[in-house]
């Protein structure tokens, strides 16, 4: 109904913000992402949206991509997946980052998502790794066990599933990284 927003921030609050579009203010949930990505009162931004309606409620959900927008869309189609969840994955993951996941077959990832347990990660990849265009992503052989494995032993040095998942999103896990160079970017990172 409402693809996007454009208009000057007019404050964050605890989930979210408001954006002031010609003279009406707009209440958004964002992802800590999108929150993270919005400039200072006053400015302008464009914010993709997602109206979800309830019996007895309106929400609307704001983005800084249109490549986020979708990813929550998409996990509100999986059964058992609510907008809050789905913000949760939104602020947990990249698009890019999850779409990753999905093609290693990441379930351990997306689990430690709150919000999130093991059955409803496994229907999540299920159901989404062909919906997302993971199609042309490639994923060499075992890299979702080179994962698993470095995130298991990051996990047993003491870090949170939360600070492994972060730091796991943003280092290199082409098909010839080793477990050891996947663990010494990601301690890197924790640094």
């Amino acid at each position: 109904m409402i693809g996007f927003l454009e208009g000057s921030l007019a404050g964050k609050t605890t989930d979210g913000c408001l954006l002031n579009v010609a003279g009406v203010g707009y209440r958004l949930t964002c992802s800590t992402t999108t929150m993270a990505a919005l400039p200072p009162d006053g400015h302008t931004c464009r914010l993709w949206t997602h109206l979800h309606v309830r019996e007895d409620a309106l929400s609307l959900f704001g983005f800084e991509s249109e490549s986020e927008q979708r990813m929550f869309e998409a996990l509100l189609g999986v059964a058992g997946v609510g907008p809050k969840v789905a913000v949760q994955v939104c602020s947990a993951f990249s698009a890019e980052s999850f779409r990753r996941s999905l093609v290693a077959q990441d379930t351990a990832s997306i689990a430690s998502v709150p919000g999130i347990g093991k059955k409803t990660a496994e229907r999540i990849l299920l159901e989404l790794k062909d919906k997302l265009g993971t199609s042309e992503l490639e994923v060499a052989p075992g890299t979702g066990d080179v994962l698993t494995k470095a995130r298991s032993a990051l996990e047993n040095l003491g870090y949170s599933s939360g600070e492994v998942r972060l730091a796991l999103s943003q280092v290199d896990s082409s098909s010839d990284a080793t477990i050891e160079a996947v663990i010494k970017a990601a301690l890197q990172v924790l640094a």
